[in-house]
């Protein structure tokens, strides 16, 4: 039985992933993605002409997720209560599927993804997440709280190094650290 378009796409992405993870985008060629997967360069080829392209595919999963992140809070009341919430929804999002390796890939690349497309779209996001978590207050400390809230979900991957820890030990870490700061957004206001 023939694996599906759908299912090779994916294992490309999946081992592309792996590979950037491991060597760095940079150090990673075309070539030895294909050689990881055992399919020929021209077999690649058929599904991403570059490396951008398997980085804008696996991204392009997270920009929608966000989006709609975005478009929900901008319709709710700029309280505690939706901040609360668009912070869980945005950590479950963020603890789901294979996103947790999609961040370590963001994290170790860093300087190659201010480049990429792909990289100036996550940071696009990530700042209208932000406006989302501290709007009704825009005050400098707001703006900081809402952007580092958001930069405690998505680096427990990193920052907890404890052994053995759970995924969802980690995301409760995360949230109880994220709601410290959130809960000082608008405190002068409704929040």
């Amino acid at each position: 039985m023939r694996e599906t378009t759908g299912g090779t796409r994916q294992r490309i992405q999946a081992v592309a992933l792996e590979l950037f993870t491991e060597q760095g985008y940079e150090k990673t060629s075309l070539r030895e993605i294909a050689e990881r997967l055992g399919v020929t360069k021209a077999a690649l080829y058929y599904h991403f002409k570059s490396k951008d392209e398997i980085v804008t595919s696996f991204v392009d999963d997270r920009l929608r997720r966000m989006d709609e992140l975005i478009a929900w809070a901008a319709d709710q009341p700029p309280t505690l209560a939706t901040r609360r919430a668009l912070l869980g929804r945005y950590a479950d999002s963020m603890f789901a599927g294979d996103l947790p390796q999609v961040m370590r890939f963001f994290e170790q690349n860093q300087t190659v993804l201010k480049s990429l497309v792909a990289g100036q779209q996550m940071r696009d996001r990530m700042m209208r997440l932000a406006h989302e978590l501290c709007r009704g207050d825009d005050s400098p400390a707001a703006q900081l709280r809402a952007t580092l809230t958001l930069f405690a979900v998505h680096t427990s991957w990193f920052a907890v190094r404890a052994p053995g820890i759970t995924d969802d030990e980690r995301k409760r870490i995360a949230l109880e650290v994220a709601d410290e700061l959130l809960a000082k957004i608008g405190e002068t206001g409704q929040g």
